[in-house]
């Protein structure tokens, strides 16, 4: 789908989430326009276009391990939802902003405490505790960087074209693990 055809995505988990945290920081939410992701400019599409975790790329990406900032929580019951930038180890360079509503029931206590703890990417522990799973992007979009995208990734220039996408990530017998917004900086 070329540029003159994209399409606004609808309004699911985690973009409900998002929404609720730019509304928290009384910021409209942006439009995410949704596009093919073998239109996407490299870097982005190495780093997005694919059906693997986003921790792992990332972590090979900037040769390093990754740590996690919670911008905001919230749990209602076996769903917890969190908007997230995720950092460099050492360097603390923000290399991605996202939101995510994680299903705590999909995964064994281990799990579900370390993912509440806060300090640790979702896809860092699925691998830590062996978690088999699977990924499937659902989307692909550019967004205009805004003074909320600015802030979060330590932008000094707001609305530069970003890139990201939406993912599904499900356990093999189908249930859903995480639905993720992913959006990296330039």
């Amino acid at each position: 789908m070329g540029a003159e055809q994209a399409k606004q995505i609808a309004v699911p988990p985690p973009l409900r989430e998002l929404e609720e945290f730019y509304s928290a920081a009384a910021a409209p939410a942006p439009v995410l326009e949704m596009i093919d992701g073998s239109t996407m400019p490299d870097p982005y599409r190495s780093l997005l276009v694919h059906d693997g975790d986003m921790t792992p790329a990332l972590e090979k990406f900037h040769s390093g391990s990754i740590y996690l900032q919670v911008l905001r929580r919230k749990r209602s019951h076996d769903k917890y939802c969190r908007d997230v930038v995720l950092r460099m180890e050492g360097s603390n360079k923000p290399i991605e902003f996202g939101a995510i509503e994680i299903n705590l029931d999909a995964v064994c206590s281990g799990a579900r405490e370390a993912i509440l703890a806060g300090r640790k990417p979702l896809g860092g522990i699925l691998r830590d505790f062996s978690i088999p799973h699977l990924s499937r992007p659902k989307a692909y979009f550019r967004v205009m960087a805004d003074a909320v995208i600015c802030r979060a990734l330590e932008i000094s220039k707001p609305s530069q074209r970003l890139y990201g996408r939406r993912n599904t990530l499900s356990i093999p017998s189908g249930a859903v693990l995480a639905e993720i917004i992913e959006i990296l900086p330039p």
